[in-house]
């Protein structure tokens, strides 16, 4: 039985998406030449010219978002940030790694398996085949670079239909996995991202646009014969039985009856909770994947009454789901492959996961080993750049991290401290109450930048069992990141810019000056007598800190993002 897991990109995610898109292409000396001396690795310094500039070369990559796989016999197909992973789930309760492909040239959006090959929705990248005729090796054998982001993708009699966003829908001739070719396109009145086939018509969730239906009987020349414009978002896509079932963002699950495709008309509805991304339907359950609120299971045995009888809250952002033998797969963005045992729809309970590394927001490098924050500390063994292998792992999560000695401190809800003496075997020691998005250690004190009060808060740490605040300085905007060097804190703080902190009594921090920056400042690095501050739309400003209570600006660059 075929099952695919539908998906999204949740709007909150962009931002944490990006970040992990330039982690993976960056190889371990870019990402040191980024880092405070205490967090880069031992490399040789050099002067770089405009001409290294360009000999920037992709080593490898680890870990992803999980927006979508699909499971056929006893494997699951699931992206991984922009590669394709086979799991063995013969055992549900113990996903096994088998296989997964070279580094995509976009991230996994959607995946539809049948005969061999998985069909991958790669946003940017189009449509790409990948043979999977044998799990433990899969390899792109072809793709078609779709004009639009591909999100969604199904496949029928030799035939691939993607929801290419402003693409619409695309159809393109599989009959040839090596040389995919696109016959036809119907061009959608919104942005394209679900898409399901049936009975020679294909229904497409439109955003929106709500529901669309589309005469596929002649591939070539695809036309919409039928619509009906749903109250939300329309994301997720799924048809049984003469019936289609819409994840409609916002506004919950939709049940339309499509037993006349030119005349669609909305017969039931259930208000889920929270943002609805994906739904599969198996055995009179609809199966809906509701971001922070996990799997949401609905009975839609009378379609004109569906009525939610139980769920279970995903650790991390539910994309899209698939069911399949009595479990429900469910793709769950920052925590990878949730395995949940439904055979009592009323009571879902998780039976095993495969976690990935997830989605990282900052990386700290030592010894050989990134420790890398995202839905948790993970620890990878970068020792071969070319293969990064995970090696441990902490359930802290955070914004950043920050290694000193044999602890890593971890900046989120609590400032956490996770003993890495062992990278293989962590072990949180200690934690306090102190909020914040960024941490920097300087002797026995850390520095947190703490955007949600506006302050710098410094934490003694010199028992990293019993950390404890002594000392905090408020800022006028929101402090989110700090550099510590010669006696002075430098935060970085958002409409209000570059603000220096005199920190030589650390339980009595006092700002001393402050450079207002044209953007706004997210990101802080002091080398030297200057501050280089990440600037938002203001770009790079470099500052002049020589003299830390008369700072001034000496140069610019209008970076294009």
């Amino acid at each position: 039985m075929k099952q695919r897991i539908p998906n999204s990109i949740p709007t909150i995610a962009i931002l944490a998406l990006i970040t992990l898109l330039v982690l993976a292409a960056l190889p371990l000396a870019s990402i040191a030449s980024v880092l405070p001396p205490e967090r880069a690795p031992a490399i040789e310094r050099v002067h770089p010219t405009a001409a290294d500039a360009q000999n920037v070369e992709f080593v490898s990559q680890i870990g992803g978002a999980t927006y979508a796989g699909a499971v056929e016999g006893n494997y699951a197909y699931v992206g991984v940030g922009p590669r394709l992973v086979v799991l063995d789930v013969s055992n549900p309760a113990n996903p096994t790694v088998v296989g997964q492909t070279d580094v995509l040239p976009g991230v996994v959006e959607d995946v539809y398996v049948s005969d061999g090959y998985a069909y991958v929705a790669g946003g940017l990248s189009g449509l790409r085949v990948v043979d999977v005729s044998n799990p433990a090796a899969p390899a792109e054998v072809g793709f078609y670079d779709t004009p639009g982001h591909a999100y969604g993708v199904t496949v029928a009699e030799g035939y691939a239909y993607v929801a290419d966003s402003g693409g619409g829908l695309r159809v393109v001739d599989v009959s040839n996995p090596a040389a995919p070719a696109e016959v036809g396109f119907y061009d959608t009145p919104w942005y394209a991202h679900g898409v399901a086939v049936a009975g020679g018509y294909a229904y497409v969730a439109d955003g929106l646009s709500g529901l669309r239906v589309v005469d596929v009987s002649n591939p070539a020349a695809p036309a919409e014969v039928g619509s009906y414009d749903t109250p939300g978002e329309a994301w997720g896509v799924a048809v049984a039985g003469g019936y289609a079932y819409i994840a409609d963002r916002l506004s919950g699950l939709r049940v339309m009856d499509v037993s006349t495709p030119s005349n669609p008309t909305e017969v039931g509805a259930c208000d889920t909770p929270g943002v609805v991304n994906g739904v599969c339907v198996s055995g009179g359950y609809a199966y809906v994947a509701a971001e922070y609120d996990g799997l949401r299971v609905v009975d839609v045995s009378n379609p004109a009454a569906p009525a939610e009888v139980g769920f279970y809250d995903t650790p991390g952002i539910a994309e899209g789901v698939a069911v399949t033998g009595g479990y429900a797969y469910v793709a769950d963005w920052s925590r990878g492959l949730r395995v949940v045992h439904v055979f009592n729809p009323t009571a879902p309970v998780e039976v095993g996961a495969y976690d990935t590394p997830g989605v990282p927001r900052s990386v700290h490098v030592a010894s050989g080993y990134a420790y890398v924050i995202g839905s948790s500390l993970r620890v990878v063994d970068v020792s071969n750049p070319t293969a990064p292998v995970e090696v441990g792992a902490c359930d802290t999560a955070g914004g950043d991290v920050y290694v000193s000695g044999i602890y890593a401190y971890v900046a989120g809800n609590a400032l956490q401290i996770v003993d890495i003496s062992n990278p293989t075997a962590l072990v949180e020691v200690g934690a306090c109450d102190t909020m914040g998005w960024d941490v920097y250690v300087s002797g026995t004190y850390a520095y947190v930048a703490d955007p949600w009060h506006s302050r710098l808060r410094v934490v003694d740490v010199s028992n990293p069992a019993s950390p404890t605040e002594v000392g905090a300085c408020d800022m006028p905007g929101s402090a989110w990141d700090v550099y510590v060097v010669g006696g002075y804190a430098y935060v970085a703080d958002d409409h209000d810019g570059l603000r220096m902190v005199d920190i030589s009594d650390p339980t009595t921090p006092v700002e001393v000056s402050n450079y207002d920056t044209p953007g706004r400042a997210y990101g802080v690095y002091v080398s030297g007598a200057y501050a280089y501050v990440a600037d938002d739309y203001g770009g790079l400003r470099v500052v002049d800190v020589s003299a830390p209570a008369r700072p001034s600006e000496v140069g610019s660059y209008g970076t294009p993002g």
